[in-house]
């Protein structure tokens, strides 16, 4: 199973280069993992109708009781059938719907094909957090399926409404998920409905929640309306995830959990009443559109509302016609759906107003098209005609509330019966006054999926029995009737039949006067739900303005003040009514004097900060706090988090000082008296409540601290910094994500930065004619002589010739030619030895990029290109690199991030050994290095750039000649 669902996505990523070698014929080798999937679950058939499962889990998060679990039963086995079997046909279709030049037809090829890989995977899901992470897949491959013609405004605005109302729906879901999980105790599907936890307040909410997901997926009344406008996207799009996969997903859902839950009180009437609402509107509009692939979409939504009652009804018999409708509903809806991408294709229309004479041109378009309509219909022999033959008896033998959806279905099945003739009348029929259609020749390869669909419907109506036993293992999860109904084409005389008669002439006496009924049905239509949904969110836009324009005044000092006044009140509410410290032990002071001192003198530098005009002062004085903070650290004996401190505050300092050259001396903000009064007690007053709830926290403690605990587990590998094992080995997993995060928000700062690509930064001398940028900014000295009799007469950088020799400082550059080496020597120690002593490879990248530092400080930008000629995205792309690999490399022993080590022998060094904590951290200085880099490129060197240009000290662009500085 894993396998062949990881053959869709592998194959889906090879998509784009296929299409790009084969054109449209890269569909008939996509088309190959699906149609294994159905081989294989064709050679399962017997054994799921048997009640046997073939399972396969794989242990995901342990700790959590989260697995990715698959399982095949006899639900499972239907479903994937028709996302394998479907799917199929449809890229075998688009091989000849497309052309070889069709727009971005590689990536089309490939959502599709991924969409089907993440359709697989729902279905066969038997953990509920695996089952919503490949709901979200399909949510998402939807979404860029529906948004292909993304040129067009309308497929853009379909594609973010169905993304919007179906990720609302997953949720809410999710939510469901959780709280299912932790009343069972259990987050496997199939155990969850063996047993399941009581129906209590929780459960019951749960279910309301998993419900809005499911019922906003199969688009069920009130989440109906982003179906139709989803009709946007490609046929084969419609004709796969709008009628045999998607839309199945939250009906699926209801399948799968109503063996369970229908009896929890919520369940039948939000099942019964929406499901049976959704079969009549959707019905009822169908009859007054004149797209084709309209008239379809709202007869889907309402055989999806139709699909629902059935699926939540809660009773075996009721089941038993769900799930033989919702095979038939399947093969005949995808069969129309291509049809009417052959219509559109052969004649440039799908206006029914327009189409006259059609079924005359191409005959045989038009038989598969009968042939589908008529099992949509409920018409002898069809699958369609069985299925609903089962789903009125399941409902007549019901109870009360049975027979009042019954009635409802036979009013819709009247809606049904009309709006089919309505399809087939519009798209096939000659009309008077309507000149004939001109009809292109419709290839047998294009005709092929649309007519082995609509045969299947002519085939498994007589033979339903054939699919009885499979569908009939599923029903039998429910109590057994006395009499148990049997799928059968025929089952005599009954009322039954009286009400499928009426059914069919209801729909015809509505299809003779459907004049009549457009007129009425217009003239009563409401307002149509896509356009409540855009007032909806236009009403929310401007809610959103008018909340912005009050709150946002452009003021930071008023929104720190609101956040530090909001967190003030909130810790104050909590803790004079829970009054935590009743029983705490008193806080001490301070361990040693020398701690109060730094602590006195540190927060004299915060208080300092709030009276300052400078930026320049405030910057100072902030990272004076930092620095305080640190000797704390050294005082507590925290050699490491001190080391890191000092590095993380230097590098933060430089980072100020060189924003602070495009920024004006003095905050622009004038600051009243009374506002400046204000600050200092609400600054105090945040300081003071942090510092209870953390006195209150840390004196809450009831279980015995884990550093002893951690100290033993370093000490038993050989190790005695028990701070670097915990980052790299310990605690790898955090140390992964904030690298990731890390990387992240420093590639979103820089790119700020980067109005343009990142390659304009190009650090060439030949594109500088006049002075560089520190040469522009300085101011020139009284009687200092200016020219080049004062230059140093030799240069000790390697970009010393593009500074000007009046601005150049010798004790600089000869610090920073003679220090360099030695602090990338000093990186590379503090990176190896963090295993016994502090460093580590967050510090060491740290002090590897303060180097760097030292040569832009001392040089210029061109100094800086020197020092590191490679682009920082190297490095940190690199570290990413090597730090995943190394995690991943602990699943060949089951788990990511499981630890090796290798013990070797070396001629000179003699014995060592390596283990894959240090190569983690090798991934971690890297990508410290990386982003450190990136940052002073960006907030260093570009800036430079910046002022260069606008001085006219640049080449134009181009241009590979120039002078040096002067």
């Amino acid at each position: 199973m894993i396998t062949l669902i990881v053959c869709h996505f592998a194959l889906a990523a090879c998509a784009a280069p296929l299409v790009r070698r084969l054109g449209r014929r890269a569909f008939l080798v996509l088309a190959l993992p699906p149609a294994a999937t159905t081989v294989w679950a064709v050679t399962e058939w017997g054994g799921a109708a048997a009640g046997r499962a073939v399972t396969w889990t794989w242990e995901w998060i342990p700790d959590y009781g989260v697995s990715l679990a698959l399982r095949l039963d006899a639900l499972a086995e239907l479903m994937v059938l028709l996302a394998a079997g479907v799917g199929t046909l449809v890229l075998l279709y688009c091989a000849s719907y497309f052309t070889d030049d069709s727009p971005r037809l590689g990536s089309f090829a490939g959502n599709l094909l991924a969409f089907t890989g993440a359709m697989l995977a729902l279905v066969l899901a038997d953990d509920l957090i695996s089952l919503y992470v490949f709901w979200e897949l399909t949510t998402v491959f939807s979404y860029l399926l529906i948004g292909h013609g993304s040129e067009r405004k309308q497929n853009r605005r379909s594609a973010l409404q169905a993304l919007t109302v179906t990720t609302f729906g997953g949720l809410a879901m999710l939510i469901g998920f959780l709280i299912l999980g932790q009343a069972a105790g259990t987050y496997r599907v199939s155990a969850i409905v063996a047993h399941p936890p009581e129906a209590t307040l929780a459960v019951s909410v749960a279910i309301a929640l998993v419900l809005c997901g499911a019922l906003s997926k199969s688009a069920v009344w009130p989440f109906s309306l982003w179906l139709p406008n989803a009709m946007a996207a490609p046929t084969p799009v419609s004709a796969y995830l709008h009628a045999a996969a998607m839309v199945k997903a939250g009906v699926y859902l209801v399948a799968r959990l109503a063996p369970a839950f229908a009896d929890v009180p919520l369940w039948r009437p939000v099942v019964l009443v929406l499901g049976g609402a959704t079969m009549l509107l959707g019905g009822w509009r169908a009859l007054r559109l004149n797209d084709l692939k309209l008239v379809l979409a709202y007869g889907t939504v309402s055989q999806l509302g139709f699909l629902t009652v059935l699926a939540g009804a809660g009773n075996r018999d009721a089941a038993l016609a769900a799930g033989a409708m919702i095979l038939g509903h399947a093969l005949f809806k995808a069969a129309l759906f291509l049809v009417t991408g052959i219509v559109d294709h052969a004649t440039g229309t799908r206006d029914l107003r327009r189409l006259s004479g059609v079924g005359r041109a191409s005959p045989a378009l038009c038989a598969t098209a009968v042939l589908a309509a008529a099992s949509m219909a409920a018409l002898p022999p069809f699958l369609g005609f069985t299925a609903k033959e089962a789903a009125f008896d399941a409902l007549l033998h019901g109870n009360t509330a049975d027979r009042w959806v019954l009635a409802v279905t036979v009013m819709g099945s009247v809606l049904t019966v009309a709006y089919t003739l309505r399809f087939v009348w519009g798209a096939f029929a000659r009309k008077p006054g309507v000149e004939d259609t001109p009809v292109h020749r419709v290839g047998p390869a294009f005709l092929a999926p649309p007519a082995l669909l609509a045969a299947a419907c002519l085939v498994l109506g007589p033979g339903i029995g054939w699919t009885d036993g499979l569908l009939s293992a599923y029903a039998d999860t429910f109590p057994r009737p006395v009499h148990p109904f049997q799928l059968a084409l025929w089952h005599g005389f009954g009322t039954v039949l009286v009400l499928s008669a009426a059914a069919w002439l209801g729909g015809a006496v509505l299809f003779a006067g459907r004049a009549t009924v457009t007129r009425l049905s217009r003239r009563i239509a409401w307002p149509t739900a896509d356009r409540v949904f855009g007032h909806f969110l236009l009403g929310l836009e401007r809610l959103a303005l008018q909340v912005t324009g009050f709150v946002q005044r452009g003021s930071l000092s008023v929104y720190l003040a609101t956040t530090l006044l909001v967190m003030i009140g909130g810790q104050l509410a909590v803790l004079f009514t829970d009054r935590p410290w009743d029983g705490a032990a008193a806080p001490r002071l301070w361990d040693t004097p020398l701690q109060g001192a730094t602590a006195v003198l540190t927060c004299a530098a915060a208080l300092l900060c709030l009276a300052v005009s400078r930026r320049m002062k405030a910057v100072v004085l902030a990272g004076l706090t930092g620095y305080g903070t640190a000797l704390l650290f050294v005082v507590q004996g925290a050699p490491d988090l001190a080391l890191t401190q000092f590095c993380v505050e230097t590098v933060s300092m430089i980072v100020f000082v060189l924003v602070l050259r495009r920024m004006p001396v003095h905050f622009q903000e004038s600051v009243s008296p009374w506002r400046r009064a204000v600050r200092v007690p609400v600054a105090l007053g945040g300081a003071a409540t942090l510092g209870v709830a953390l006195w209150v926290t840390a004196a809450a403690r009831v279980a015995p601290p884990a550093g002893a605990a951690m100290v033993e587990e370093t000490a038993d590998h050989g190790l005695k910094d028990v701070v670097a094992t915990i980052l790299v080995d310990l605690r790898a997993w955090d140390t992964m994500g904030e690298s990731a995060v890390l990387a992240a928000a420093a590639i979103g700062v820089t790119s700020l930065i980067y109005v343009h690509r990142r390659s304009e930064a190009d650090m060439r001398r030949g594109e500088l004619l006049g002075q560089t940028a520190w040469s522009l900014n300085a101011t020139s000295l009284t009687g200092v002589p200016q020219g080049y009799d004062t230059a140093p007469e030799r240069t000790w950088l390697a970009a010393g010739s593009t500074l000007a020799p009046e601005h150049r400082s010798v004790v600089f550059e000869v610090v920073a030619r003679l220090v360099f080496h030695p602090i990338l020597v000093l990186s590379l120690y503090l990176l190896f030895c963090a295993e016994n002593m502090p460093g580590g490879g967050f510090v060491g990248g740290l002090v590897a990029g303060l180097g760097l530092i030292t040569r832009y400080l001392a040089g210029g930008r061109f100094e800086l290109a020197e020092a590191a000629p490679l682009q920082p995205g190297l490095f940190t792309g690199l570290g990413l690199f090597l730090s995943t690999g190394v995690a991943l490399l602990g699943l060949a022993n089951g788990t990511v991030l499981h630890g090796w080590t290798y013990h070797g022998h070396l001629p000179v060094l003699g014995d060592y050994h390596i283990g894959t904590p240090v190569l983690f951290d090798c991934g971690v200085y890297l990508l410290v290095l990386g982003v450190v880099l990136d940052i002073v490129r960006a907030l260093g060197a570009k800036v430079d750039r910046q002022i260069e240009r606008a001085a006219g000290a640049l080449a134009p662009a181009g241009t590979g000649s120039g002078g040096t500085g002067r």
